[in-house]
């Protein structure tokens, strides 16, 4: 048996919807790339490396939002649309197409509560980029979706991962809320400067919320079965691989005895 009819026994059938094959490929192109040029220092302007990117003319007059605002922003349009999907949609379509909507409901509403209850804050975000990642995660959530919808009357893949999916996501939601949580602990109320993660995976590696987020979308796609799901997820493993490897790198330069042998996403390994 070849690779794609094995595939297959996994995956619906690629949808006869040029649209999202076309939003497949570049979803993964640009989330790829995305990744590629954090590992070269081209980070997106948020978290951290808003504040320490560069400080040319351009940058110092590109308009700022404070974090906690960009964060709602980047997070809730991607949280109306599943919450659109899971009550509007629902009667007419099956158990999948509403567990696949409901987790990413569930994905984005924790980014909400988190940005709203957990997170403590140390500076701003680039307004352009704010937008950019915004509808992004606008435009994925109602694709991936979309995706599912277009499967209504194709026969199920011949091994059904929904059960062992739903599982995944929930370990990769509650594993970076954790890791979240302790991110958050670092800081008494009122202090904005970095220090050096502990506690979980943390003595491990620089981005174990990284490493949930990554499984929560493993979790969604084993749920969808979709070539969308699954090549986003695909993409967007790669960009949080740069992400993290750009982190490390980051730690290692303001702080001389960050431990040198904590990998980047994954324990032991990168």
């Amino acid at each position: 048996m070849g690779i794609p009819s094995t595939l297959l026994s996994f995956l619906y059938p690629p949808p006869p919807s040029i649209y999202i094959t076309a939003m497949t490929v570049i979803n993964f192109a640009a989330l790829g790339n995305a990744g590629l040029k954090e590992t070269r220092g081209k980070n997106m302007q948020y978290s951290k490396f808003s504040t320490s990117s560069s400080s040319s003319s351009a940058a110092m007059n590109k308009a700022k939002i404070s974090s906690k605002s960009g964060m709602v922003i980047l997070y809730t349009p991607a949280f109306l649309a599943g919450l659109f999907a899971s009550f509007w949609m629902v009667p007419d379509e099956d158990s999948r197409f509403c567990l696949v909507s409901a987790a990413l409901t569930i994905h984005f509403f924790k980014r909400v509560f988190e940005v709203l209850f957990v997170h403590k804050y140390s500076g701003s975000m680039d307004v352009e980029a704010t937008i950019a990642i915004s509808l992004s995660y606008l435009i994925s959530t109602a694709n991936m979706i979309y995706a599912q919808h277009l499967t209504h009357g194709f026969p199920e893949p011949q091994v059904d991962l929904k059960t062992v999916g739903a599982g995944i996501f929930l370990i990769g939601i509650l594993g970076n809320l954790y890791h979240h949580y302790l991110l958050s602990s670092l800081r008494t109320e009122g202090e904005k400067q970095y220090k050096i993660p502990q506690g979980g995976l943390f003595n491990l590696v620089v981005c174990p919320h990284y490493l949930f987020e990554v499984l929560g979308f493993v979790g969604i796609s084993c749920i969808s079965q979709t070539w969308y799901a699954f090549m986003f997820t695909l993409g967007t493993t790669l960009y949080l691989m740069g992400r993290s490897v750009a982190t490390r790198r980051w730690y290692h330069s303001k702080f001389e005895h960050f431990p040198k042998d904590r990998k980047a996403i994954i324990p032991y390994l990168f």
